[in-house]
C-alpha cells in the first residue's frame, strides 16, 4: 500500500514539473514569430532569414534586444547561434519548437520574460516607490523627468503626461 502511494506521489510530482509554464520562452517565441512573419515565403532561405533577424535585432529594445544578444544577432554578442535559430525556421518548424531546441543550447534564451503591463488607471501612484515611478516614466512615456528630485515631482510628471496621452 505504501509503495503504491509513493509511486502515485512520484507520478504527480513528475506531472507538476512537466507542466508547461505559459511564459516559458515568451520572448524567444515572439521574436521568432515576428521574424518568420517578416520573412514570409522566403523563410526557407536561411541566409535571407538570418538577414531579417539581424535587421530586427538592430531595432530591438528591452527584452528582445537581450534575446538578440544571447543568440548573436548583435555585433557585440559573445556567441553566435543565429544558424541554430534560422535553421529550424527554414524547415517550417513552429517558433515554440525552435525555442525549445535553443533552450537545450542556452538556457538564458528561455529565461527571458516580458515585464507585466502597468495600468495607471488602477495604480495608486502615492504608494509606489520612486524606482517604480521612474520606470513608468521611462517605459510608458519615454521621459527621464529632468529636474525631478522628490517623489511628488515624479507623480506630478506622470499625471501630466497621462492626461496628454489620453
Amino acid at each position: 500500500m505504501r509503495a503504491c502511494v509513493c509511486v502515485l506521489l512520484l507520478v504527480l510530482c513528475a506531472a507538476a514539473l512537466a507542466a508547461k509554464d505559459e511564459k516559458d520562452c515568451e520572448v524567444c517565441i515572439k521574436v521568432l514569430t515576428t521574424v518568420a512573419d517578416k520573412a514570409g515565403s522566403d523563410v526557407t532561405d536561411q541566409d535571407k532569414t538570418e538577414k531579417i533577424l539581424k535587421n530586427y535585432c538592430k531595432a530591438a529594445k528591452g527584452k528582445e534586444n537581450r534575446f538578440c544578444y544571447y543568440i548573436g544577432g548583435l555585433p557585440e554578442s559573445a556567441v553566435y547561434i543565429v544558424k541554430d535559430v534560422t535553421g529550424p525556421l527554414s524547415r517550417h518548424l513552429p517558433p515554440e519548437v525552435a525555442c525549445q531546441r535553443l533552450k537545450k543550447k542556452d538556457k538564458q534564451v528561455c529565461e527571458l520574460r516580458f515585464d507585466e503591463e502597468i495600468d495607471l488607471s488602477t495604480m495608486d501612484l502615492d504608494k509606489q516607490r520612486v524606482k517604480t515611478l521612474r520606470k513608468i516614466l521611462n517605459e510608458k512615456f519615454n521621459d527621464g523627468c529632468k529636474g525631478c528630485v522628490e517623489k511628488a515631482d515624479f507623480i506630478r510628471r506622470i499625471r501630466e503626461l497621462s492626461k496628454t496621452d489620453l
